[in-house]
C-alpha cells in the first residue's frame, strides 16, 4: 500500500526526523490560507498522487505571494499525472537548499536484508544514477534487524561531507527503526537536503507498506486513498479475486499464487508479456471466472488470455462452467487457450469438447499456443 508524501512525512516527524513545515489542501481557498499560515513567504504548491515524476508533470510550482499560490493551485488541481488526478495539495513552507542527496530503505528479498541506499546525487531518479553513475550508489543492509553503524558512517559522510555527517546518520537510524516498527517495504527521502544552516531535512518522502502487516498496523490502514487504487484491482478484491494490472497482452487466469507467478514466468522466458496476475483462488465458483474475464478483458489490450488450473481444492469442472458460462453472457474476441489438470480434470475437458476454446495438456504447451494466438499466429 502506497500513501501520499504528506503522509509519509507525517509518519518521518513522528519518527523524530526533522521535515519542513507544510499544511494539506483540498482547494484553491485552501491553498492559500496554507500559505499564510506558514508565513506567507517563499512555498512549493504539491501535487499529491501516488506516482512519480510530479515536478516533471507541472505537479510541482514555486509561490512567493498570494496570486501565484492561487494560480498555482487551480492549475495542479484537477491535474491529470500519469493517469492519477490530482485532488490534494501540500502547500509547503520553502527550504534554503545548499546540497541534495538521496537516501531510502528497502526490503531487498534477494539479498534477505533490509538494504540502505544512499546516494550523494539526490533530487532526481535513481535508476537514472544508477544508469549513468553508478559509482555514486552505496549499497549495504542488515540481516538480523540490527543497524548497520559502520556501513551508514560511510555513507552519511558521503552524503554531505563532515558538516552534515552526524545528521545523515541520525535520519538513517530512524528511518531504519521506522521501518521495521510500521512493517514497511520502502521508505525514502529524496531529496535528503542540507539547509544552509546546516541543518538535513527529508523534503520529500515515499513510503511503502506490506499489505500483509495492515492487520496490525491499522493506523497506516487508514491512511489509505482509495481514489488512488486502481478500480479494477479494488473491484476483484470485493469478488474475491485476486488482480494486479501488468502493461503485457498475454491474459492470465490462474488459481493459486504461486502458479500464477510461474505463468507470469513462463510467458515471458517463451516471449511474451502478462497482462496481469489474477488468482481465481481455491474456490469453485463459476461466477468468479465470469468476473475474471472481465477483468482481464476490460482495458481491450489483451490479444489472448492463458488459463492455467491446478485442481486442488478448485474442481476444474467448476472452472470448465465458469469459462462456458462466460461466453455465453459477454463477447470474448480473442482466442483462449485452457489447460486443465487436477481434481475432475477429465470432466472439465469434456464439457469444454466443441466449444472454441484451445485445448493444451502441459504447461510450455499452454504457454506457447497463448503467445502463437496472441501475435495473430496458428497455435
Amino acid at each position: 500500500m502506497n500513501i501520499h508524501e504528506y503522509q509519509a512525512k507525517s509518519l518521518f516527524k513522528s519518527a523524530g526526523i526533522p521535515v519542513p513545515k507544510g499544511k494539506l489542501a483540498l482547494s484553491v481557498d485552501e491553498a492559500v490560507a496554507a500559505f499564510h499560515e506558514l508565513g506567507g513567504e517563499l512555498v512549493a504548491v504539491k501535487a499529491q498522487v501516488h506516482v512519480g515524476g510530479r515536478g516533471k508533470a507541472g505537479g510541482v510550482k514555486l509561490a512567493r505571494n498570494e496570486e501565484e499560490v492561487k494560480a498555482a493551485a487551480e492549475s495542479i488541481l484537477g491535474l491529470d499525472i500519469k493517469g492519477h488526478t490530482v485532488h490534494r495539495l501540500w502547500i509547503e513552507q520553502g527550504s534554503d537548499i545548499r546540497k541534495e542527496a538521496y537516501l531510502s530503505v528497502i526490503l531487498d528479498r534477494t539479498e534477505k536484508t533490509i538494504g540502505f541506499i544512499a546516494s550523494a546525487e539526490g533530487g532526481m531518479d535513481i535508476e537514472e544514477v544508477a544508469a549513468n553513475t553508478p559509482d555514486k550508489i552505496r549499497m549495504f543492509g542488515s540481516t538480523d534487524y540490527s543497524f548497520p553503524e559502520a556501513e551508514a558512517k560511510t555513507a552519511a559522510t558521503e552524503l554531505f561531507g563532515g558538516e552534515g555527517a552526524d545528521a545523515a546518520l541520525l535520519v538513517m537510524k530512524k528511518l531504519f527503526a521506522l521501518f521495521i516498527e510500521k512493517d514497511l517495504q520502502l521508505a525514502e527521502i529524496n531529496p535528503l537536503v542540507l539547509t544552509g544552516a546546516g541543518e538535513v531535512i527529508a523534503l520529500d518522502g515515499k513510503i511503502t507498506v506490506d499489505d500483509n502487516a495492515l492487520i496490525r498496523q491499522t493506523d497506516l490502514e487508514e491512511l489509505r486513498d482509495m481514489k488512488e487504487e486502481n478500480p479494477a484491482e479494488i473491484d476483484a478484491k470485493e469478488k474475491g479475486l485476486a488482480f494486479i494490472q501488468l502493461d503485457g497482452d498475454i491474459g492470465c487466469m490462474v488459481n493459486g499464487a504461486g502458479l500464477a507467478m510461474a505463468t507470469m514466468d513462463m510467458i515471458n522466458i517463451y516471449g511474451g508479456k502478462p497482462a496481469n496476475f489474477l488468482d481465481v483462488g481455491g474456490s469453485s465458483n463459476p461466477e468468479k471466472v465470469v468476473h475474471a474475464f472481465r477483468l482481464i478483458l476490460a482495458e481491450g489490450k489483451v490479444k489472448a488470455v492463458l488459463i492455467n488450473i491446478f485442481g486442488g481444492i478448485t474442481r476444474c469442472d467448476d472452472i470448465a462452467k465458469g469459462i462456458l458460462k462466460a461466453f455465453e453472457t459477454m463477447d470474448i474476441p480473442v482466442p483462449v487457450v485452457v489447460r486443465l489438470t487436477g481434481t475432475n480434470a477429465e470432466e472439465g475437458k469434456a464439457l469444454l469438447e466443441g466449444s472454441k476454446l484451445i485445448p493444451a495438456s502441459t504447461f510450455a504447451e499452454a504457454v506457447q499456443k497463448t503467445i502463437s494466438l496472441g501475435k495473430g499466429e496458428n497455435a
